[in-house]
C-alpha cells in the first residue's frame, strides 16, 4: 500500500496554550525550533511500531509522550529524529540526573520538532493527564451555555446545566458516585434524595440498571438515554461524558417539580461535550490533589515532614489533639494472621472503602490515608476527649464482608507526636491479629480496641520484638525443641505453651489442647529427657514462655 501524507492540522490550540494550563514545572521546553506557537492536534504514547516502512508516520501535530526514555540516553536522538519524521509537535524525554547530549540539542535545533522534557517528581500519568485536560479545555465547544465557567467548578456545571435542561441534574463518575448537584428548588424525588445524602447511587439501583441493560446503552452511545417514569421515580435522562474513548462520567437529568422540556434531551446532550474539560479535569487534579494530601498525611504519621508544612496540605489543624486509628482489612478468616501492609485484594479495597466514608462522616476534620490493606485515619479529639473514636471502633467492628482488625492510638496534643500514637495503634492491631492467628479461621470475626485496653499486650510485643533478633542468635533447649517440632511436626512446644499458659494446671492445660491430662504429662516428661526443658526450673520457664511465644508469632 502506498503511504499516505500524514495530516498536517493548521489549527488547534497553542503548544504555549496547552503548557500554560498544566502545572507549573510539570515539562520544561528545551528547544523549539519554531517557537510555542505551534498548534497541537492531541497527546499519545510515543511507539516505534507505528512507523511504517518507509519511516513514515501519521503523528502531525502529537504531543507525543516517550515513556521510559531519559533524555541523556543514546536512544533520545533516534526517539526525537522519529518524532520528527512524523511530524509531531513535541516529543517529551524523561529528564534524569545528567544533562541532555548536545548531539541531541543539535538535531532538536535543526528539526521541526519541539524537546520536552519530563522533571524527575512526575508522573507519566500525571502528565498524559493534565496534557489532555488542557486539550480539551482549550478546544473550542461551540455556543452550549456553560462558557464562563472555573475549570472544574462542578456544582457550578450542574447548576448551569439545570438551567438549560430543565431539570434537576446530577454529575457521576463511572462508579456511580455523585461528584456535583444542582440545587434543589422542589422536593426531590426519593431516588434523589438517597443517592445525594449517600453521595452514590444505591448499589441495588445499580444492580437494577445494568441488569436492564441501562448502562451497557449509556455507555455504548453517545446520545441521550431516556428512563421513563414509573410509579416510584420521576422521568431521567442521563448521557455520558466521553473524551475520545475514555468515559469520564456521565450527566443525569430529572423532572424537578414539572415534566421535562421537549428540548431537554438536546440540550443535555451539547451539555456533554461542553462538560469534558471539568471533569477531565476533576480527574486529574483531583486524583493528584488527593495523592498529594495522602502523601501529607503519611508524612504527618512517619515524622517526615515539617509538622506545620505537612499539616496544611493534609487539611490537619495544627494546634488540635488527634488520634490515630489503623484498620487492616482480609476478605476472608483464612487471610488472617500475619501483620502485613501489603496490597490487599479488592474486597479488601471495598472494606477500607466503607471505613473511609464512616470517618469522613463521623467527625468533621477526619483525614484519611491508605497503605496496601490498611487505613490509617487523623481523627481529631475535642477539649479533655480521651475516647474520640469508641463509635468509630463499634462501626469497624461490624463492617459486613471481611475481616477487620483496627486499633486506636492515645490522643497526642502536638503533631510531632503522632508517630507515636501511630505506632501503638499499629501494635494493638497486631496485638488482634496474633490473637486472631491462634483461632480456628471459622471463628475469626472483626475486632478493634483502643490502646488503653490492651497495654499489656502491647508491652509485651514490644519486648518481644527487642528480643526476637537476640533470641534467634542463641543456642538452648527451647530452641532445640521447637526445631524438633518444626522437622518432625510434634507438638513439645505446644504442650509446654498450654502448660505455660494454664499457670501448671495440668487439667486446664489438657483441656485446651483437647488432649488426656496423662498424654499431656508424658509429653512434658520427654520434653525434660529429650531436650532439658525442666519447667521445674524458673530460668527455664522465663525461656520456654519467651521462645514459644516467639515461635508462635504469625510469620
Amino acid at each position: 500500500m502506498a503511504a499516505q501524507e500524514p495530516d498536517r492540522p493548521d489549527s488547534g490550540p497553542s503548544l504555549d496554550r496547552i503548557l500554560g494550563l498544566i502545572a507549573p514545572g510539570m515539562l520544561d521546553v528545551v528547544v523549539a525550533p519554531r517557537g510555542s506557537g505551534v498548534p497541537v492536534a492531541d497527546v499519545a504514547l510515543y511507539d516505534p511500531g507505528e512507523e511504517r516502512d518507509d519511516g513514515t508516520w501519521a503523528a502531525s501535530g502529537l504531543i507525543l509522550l516517550a515513556v521510559g526514555v531519559d533524555a541523556a540516553s543514546p536512544e533520545a536522538i533516534d526517539v526525537l529524529r522519529a518524532a520528527d519524521r512524523a511530524e509531531a509537535a513535541a516529543v517529551v524525554l524523561r529528564r534524569g540526573t545528567r544533562e541532555p547530549r548536545t548531539a541531541l540539542l543539535e538535531a532538536a535545533a535543526a528539526g521541526r520538532t519541539a524537546l520536552l522534557t519530563r522533571r524527575p517528581a512526575q508522573g507519566w500519568t500525571e502528565v498524559l493527564g493534565q496534557l489532555r485536560t488542557a486539550l480539551a479545555h482549550s478546544a473550542p465547544t461551540g455556543t452550549t451555555g456553560v462558557e464562563g465557567l472555573r475549570l472544574g467548578d462542578l456544582p457550578g456545571l450542574a447548576n448551569t446545566v439545570a438551567a438549560l435542561v430543565g431539570g434537576a441534574i446530577t454529575v457521576e463518575d463511572p462508579r456511580s458516585r455523585v461528584l456535583a448537584y444542582s440545587r434543589m428548588d422542589h422536593e426531590p424525588d426519593p431516588m434523589r434524595r438517597l443517592t445525594i445524602l449517600g453521595q452514590e447511587v444505591p448499589r441495588w439501583r445499580v444492580d437494577e440498571l445494568r441488569e436492564s441493560g441501562f448502562f451497557q446503552a449509556l455507555w455504548s452511545t453517545d446520545g441521550v438515554v431516556r428512563l421513563p417514569a414509573d410509579d416510584r421515580y420521576a422521568e431521567r435522562l442521563a448521557v455520558a461524558v466521553r473524551h475520545g474513548s475514555e468515559i469520564l462520567g456521565s450527566l443525569w437529568a430529572a423532572a424537578d417539580g414539572r415534566p421535562l422540556a421537549e428540548d431537554a434531551a438536546a440540550a443535555l446532550h451539547t451539555a456533554a461535550r461542553a462538560a469534558v474539560p471539568h471533569l477531565s479535569h476533576h480527574q486529574t487534579w483531583g486524583r493528584a490533589a488527593a495523592r498529594a494530601r495522602e502523601g501529607a498525611v503519611h508524612a504527618l504519621l512517619d515524622g517526615s515532614g515539617q509538622p506545620a508544612r505537612v499539616a496544611h496540605e493534609a487539611g490537619v489543624a495544627p494546634g488540635r489533639p488527634y488520634t490515630v486509628m489503623v484498620a487492616e482489612a482480609y476478605d476472608g478468616p483464612e487471610r488472617t494472621g500475619a501483620p502485613s501492609a501489603a496490597a490487599g485484594s479488592a474486597a479488601e479495597q471495598r472494606v477500607l472503602d466503607v471505613l473511609a466514608l464512616q470517618a469522613a462522616a463521623y467527625r468533621p476534620g477526619c483525614v484519611t490515608a491508605r497503605s496496601g490493606r490498611r487505613l490509617y485515619v487523623l481523627l481529631p479529639a475535642g477539649e479533655d476527649e480521651t475516647d474520640p473514636a469508641r463509635a468509630l471502633l463499634t462501626a469497624a467492628r461490624s463492617v459486613p464482608r471481611g475481616v477487620v482488625f483496627a486499633g486506636v492510638g492515645p490522643v497526642k496534643a502536638d503533631l510531632s507526636q503522632l508517630p507515636a500514637s501511630r505506632e501503638a495503634a499499629e501494635l494493638v492491631v497486631r496485638v488482634l491479629a496474633e490473637r486472631a492467628a491462634r483461632l480456628p479461621a471459622v471463628d475469626v470475626v472483626s475486632a478493634a480496641a483502643a490502646f488503653g485496653e490492651l497495654v499489656p499486650e502491647v508491652s509485651a510485643l514490644r519486648v518481644l520484638d527487642r528480643v526476637a533478633p537476640l533470641w534467634e542468635s542463641l543456642p538452648g533447649p527451647v530452641h532445640a525443641m521447637v526445631e524438633h517440632d518444626r522437622t518432625h511436626g510434634s507438638e513439645y512446644g505446644a504442650s509446654v505453651a498450654a502448660y505455660l499458659d494454664a499457670f501448671g494446671d495440668t487439667g486446664a492445660a489438657a483441656g485446651c489442647l483437647n488432649v488426656h491430662p496423662n498424654t499431656l504429662r508424658y509429653r512434658l516428661r520427654r520434653a525434660r529427657e529429650l531436650f532439658g526443658v525442666d519447667l521445674a526450673d524458673p530460668t527455664l520457664r522465663l525461656l520456654a514462655d519467651i521462645g514459644l511465644r516467639l515461635a508462635r508469632r504469625p510469620g
